[in-house]
């Protein structure tokens, strides 16, 4: 395994891979790894020769100052366990003044309107963060295969249309969420809960099976107004948003139409700690 922070020297890196025609997979990551990113790495791995693993706790992302403060930063530890991985694997853990040339700001980007749904009304500016952190990534690092997880399904489809957009040369891969053994969305962020509010945290998905077992005989508004009444009622979790949507735009159902594929989307507060999730629900 090799850790690289200087973009002059993972381009040499890079240069010399395509040179020997190895196939380098991306999983972009802000660290504090977990079981699902590791199944993005072994994924990875599996189809290509190399996998780039970047760690960058992207601030241009962050709407919330104190969120960018709180989120975890172990370096150490995730190498140490990339290390046990025994893959062949290119740590990149670039400084941001490195990575933006020392002008920290995000480029702006319109994704055909996908980012102005969800997570888009929540997080201003979100998507150009992310956009953009993305992008510079794709241009160093040339990855010929590039692995995301569908716990960020609308993340997902915003790369997807960056690559539209740009023309770049990778293939995005979706990846299946990874679990907790309660049904939890595997999240950073998830280290931050309390052995209490975990265990309540599993409310989320639970919800959202119910929620799909409805789809096939209810509305999408008696849903939506069940899973509200579900939360008013629930004394440590507070929903920011439920939205059941479109998969491919993302824009919110009114009338359920038999050939489209639907997503439900979800957004909770466990304290000061914001979960996300997804579900498909008629594929």
């Amino acid at each position: 395994m090799q850790i690289i922070k200087e973009k002059a020297r993972l381009n040499s890196w890079v240069a010399t891979i395509k040179y020997e025609g190895g196939i380098i997979g991306l999983v972009p990551t802000m660290g504090a790894l977990h079981e699902g990113h590791l199944s993005l790495i072994r994924q990875a791995a599996s189809v290509c020769d190399w996998v780039a693993v970047s760690i960058f706790i992207n601030p241009t992302q962050f709407d919330k100052p104190l969120d960018l403060q709180n989120y975890p930063q172990t370096l150490d530890e995730d190498i140490a366990l990339l290390g046990e991985l025994n893959l062949n694997i290119v740590v990149f853990s670039p400084t941001a003044s490195e990575l933006y040339d020392d002008k920290i700001e995000a480029e702006h980007f319109e994704f055909d309107g996908v980012e102005l749904e969800m997570e888009g009304k929540f997080r201003f500016g979100h998507f150009d963060g992310v956009g953009t952190v993305v992008k510079k990534l794709f241009e160093i690092i040339q990855p010929d295969k590039a692995f995301f997880g569908e716990k960020d399904f609308q993340q997902l489809q915003i790369i997807r249309k960056l690559i539209e957009k740009t023309g770049l040369p990778v293939e995005i891969i979706g990846c299946p969420i990874y679990r907790e053994s309660s049904g939890l969305a595997r999240s950073s962020r998830n280290e931050r809960l309390s052995d209490e509010m975990r265990q309540q945290a599993s409310f989320i998905y639970q919800t959202l099976l119910k929620a799909k077992e409805k789809f096939g005989t209810e509305s999408a508004k008696q849903i939506s107004d069940w899973v509200e009444n579900e939360f008013k009622t629930h004394p440590f979790l507070k929903l920011e948003y439920f939205e059941i949507a479109d998969s491919n735009s993302l824009k919110t159902v009114k009338n359920k139409q038999l050939d489209t594929p639907y997503h439900a989307f979800i957004a909770v507060y466990a304290g000061e700690i914001r979960l996300i999730d997804n579900i498909a629900l008629n594929y």
